[in-house]
């Protein structure tokens, strides 16, 4: 089952969470062989494809404040079965810019990009567990 876009109701809960708190999104991405035709990437690999998201998106962030703080290559599931080519952690100042940036237009311009190249995808937002604040230490 294909999963390259965000569902309405999705994002209506992660709006019900404290919209003033960082999250971290982990995303796990798998490219298409050839990226879908009719979203200006025709006859690229998915990995060309999402390049030029990504440098699209690159240039809408400082908007919203993302910041990749991790990206690799996906190399051995150890539990489960899943087969991914490249995991992306992002962090945004707040849960507010995540979905104000999932709604703003520009976004939804090169969003069919991003479908475009990936067979697969996950979307996770997380929120910090450890290390703990300084003020739970002790």
């Amino acid at each position: 089952m294909e999963h390259v876009s965000a569902k309405e109701f999705t994002l209506d809960e992660m709006a019900k969470g404290d919209l003033d708190a960082p999250v971290v999104m982990l995303n796990l991405l798998k490219y298409r062989d050839i990226a879908r035709e009719g979203f200006g990437v025709d006859g690229m690999t998915g990995q060309a494809a999402y390049s030029v998201y990504g440098q699209k998106f690159a240039a809408l962030n400082p908007r919203y404040g993302g910041e990749p703080i991790w990206m690799g290559r996906a190399e051995n599931t150890i539990i489960g079965d899943e087969d991914w080519d490249i995991v992306i952690l992002v962090r945004y100042p707040t849960r507010r810019q995540f979905v104000e940036m999932i709604g703003d237009p520009d976004y939804q311009a090169i969003a069919p990009i991003r479908a475009a190249a990936l067979e697969d995808s996950r979307l996770v937002e997380m929120s910090q567990i450890l290390p703990a604040m300084e003020s739970q230490k002790g």
